[in-house]
């Protein structure tokens, strides 16, 4: 039965992923946001290695071990009353492609800059995939307790390399060991940073009569003043209406590792962040206030649990509610299965749901039937679209060291592959396996895996692949031809679909000019 209260469950939820550049500090906001929404007591820390101490958001054991985030963690929680889904992506480069489609399952993106460095290539890129789907961006200028640089040059960094006009919400008051804090321009406080006084903020009024002088000395307050005198002319004032169109994003400033800054954070998502929004299939809009269930799945997950060798789907509730035990449609295979133990997630760990909502990330097992990309619903035939694979950059070849074990290699690789991190690929002519990634770390880390979750030495070398296009023809005369010609170069993915494995651009390019009418695609649809 649909919920009445549905509308006010969708008023309470914010569904939103934390982006940026490595090392710009990311993981540790998420670990400060699980501390202010009280799931953690103490926050972990990425450096905290040695005494066993790690981030609660990186759970894999590779991850404890290198000190990366190398696969998306997925929390809920709640602050102040507001049900928060919160997706920490990766920040390595190597694992893009996991972050790619995680942005398909949020509403809002909070993007993370360190103040030193300011913009960098990571970032951008990731940015422009946020500005595909015009993600409503927060951002949130880090590490201002370390040697930074000058604030409005980062800013206007922002406007020229994103295409973001910056809305300033609060304002640095020095950097580095000078750094006293920043100013809410819209509240109207100075928030001071680690005070040795006793107040830990002070009233506009004290700023503006003089007493701040008692605090900062005369010449930084003066400076500050007609700093902001500056930021306040100069700057426009923020509109909610141009932030969900994603042409503006409000700037923050702190320092996530002196948690200092979170909560401001935490209350803009609270207050401007969209509550759950509307999908695309391929035959409509979905809005969240329909009565009837649907979502897709953005990520699959093997080995969370080493014990059980479990494998997870991660769906994005689109509209209707879940309730357990109901019937549910799996669109690509037609059939209907009932869900009676769905869970939400705190990184590695789960816990049983009785009710989920529009907006919210549910895990469901998967024994194998369920993809990246698979919609769910109440009956209704349609796909969600928009969840994309793309063209692996790096290709190497995979072998075992016990060659008896080549059933359990393949069933690994692909329920490895059924992640989206790595893709595998079976030559038509051949047994060989070949591995495409986005980048190098991802090979170390199947190699580990397969190590550590299933028992197999296997090791890998290079392969004379650069390129890698998926066929896509309705000429069956013309794919055959292409067969004959190009059989050493062709190969099946995990899904059957038939793909190009490119010695180099120029071998590309001819066989692109000899079969105009067939495609050659670097992206495919999930």
């Amino acid at each position: 039965m649909f919920d009445s209260n549905h509308e006010q469950e969708l008023s309470k939820r914010r569904t939103f992923a934390i982006i940026s550049h490595p090392d710009a500090g990311k993981t540790t906001i998420t670990e400060k946001m699980l501390f202010f929404g009280k799931v953690i007591r103490v926050p972990g820390t990425i450096k905290g290695r040695g005494s066993g101490k790690y981030a609660k958001s990186d759970w894999m054991n590779i991850e404890k071990e290198r000190g990366i985030s190398i696969t998306t963690s997925v929390m809920q929680f709640t602050y102040k009353n507001i049900l928060m889904n919160l997706l920490d992506t990766p920040g390595h480069q190597d694992f893009s492609e996991d972050t790619y489609r995680i942005l398909t399952a949020v509403d809002c993106c909070l993007v993370v800059i360190d103040a030193a460095k300011g913009i960098e290539e990571r970032t951008r890129k990731l940015m422009d995939v946020a500005r595909i789907h015009n993600t409503p961006i927060i951002t949130f200028i880090n590490k201002l307790d370390r040697d930074s640089r000058d604030p409005i040059e980062i800013l206007d960094e922002i406007e020229k390399e994103l295409k973001l006009h910056c809305i300033p919400i609060s304002w640095p008051i020095s950097c580095g060991k000078n750094f006293q804090g920043v100013y809410h321009i819209y509240d109207k406080i100075i928030h001071l940073y680690k005070s040795k006084f006793r107040k830990n903020f002070l009233t506009l009024d004290s700023f503006l009569d003089g007493s701040l002088n008692e605090y900062l000395g005369a010449d930084l307050s003066i400076h500050i003043r007609q700093e902001l005198e500056l930021i306040m002319n100069v700057y426009s004032k923020f509109n909610k209406e141009k932030f969900l169109k994603g042409i503006t994003t409000p700037i923050f400033f702190g320092s996530a590792l002196g948690n200092f800054g979170i909560d401001h954070l935490l209350d803009s998502l609270i207050k401007w962040a969209p509550s759950p929004l509307y999908r695309q299939s391929n035959k409509r809009i979905i809005k969240p206030q329909e009565r009837k269930f649907t979502g897709f799945i953005f990520k699959i997950q093997a080995n969370m649990d080493l014990k059980h060798r479990d494998r997870i789907a991660f769906m994005r509730i689109v509209s209707g509610q879940y309730t357990k035990g109901m019937k549910l449609t799996h669109v690509r295979i037609k059939k209907n299965i009932i869900i009676s133990d769905a869970f939400s997630f705190l990184a590695g760990e789960r816990i049983s749901i009785n009710k989920a909502y529009p907006g919210d990330v549910i895990g469901l097992h998967n024994h194998g039937t369920i993809k990246i990309g698979d919609t769910f619903t109440q009956g209704e035939e349609i796909k969600f679209i928009g969840i994309p694979s793309f063209a692996p950059e790096i290709f190497r070849l995979i072998y075992l060291k016990n060659p008896l074990k080549q059933k359990q290699l393949k069933k690994g690789l692909v329920q490895l592959s059924e992640e989206g991190t790595v893709q595998v690929f079976r030559p038509i002519l051949n047994n060989d396996l070949i591995l495409g990634a986005i980048g190098i770390l991802q090979f170390d880390v199947v190699i580990e895996r397969l190590r550590i979750e299933y028992n197999i030495d296997a090791v890998y070398k290079k392969v004379n692949i650069v390129l890698a296009r998926w066929i896509n023809c309705g000429n069956h005369h013309s794919l055959y031809n292409l067969k004959k010609s190009y059989s050493s170069y062709l190969a099946y993915d995990i899904s059957n679909s038939l793909i190009y494995l490119a010695p180099s651009s120029a071998n590309l390019n001819i066989v692109m000019s000899q079969n105009s009418d067939i495609s050659f695609n670097a992206t495919r649809e999930q």
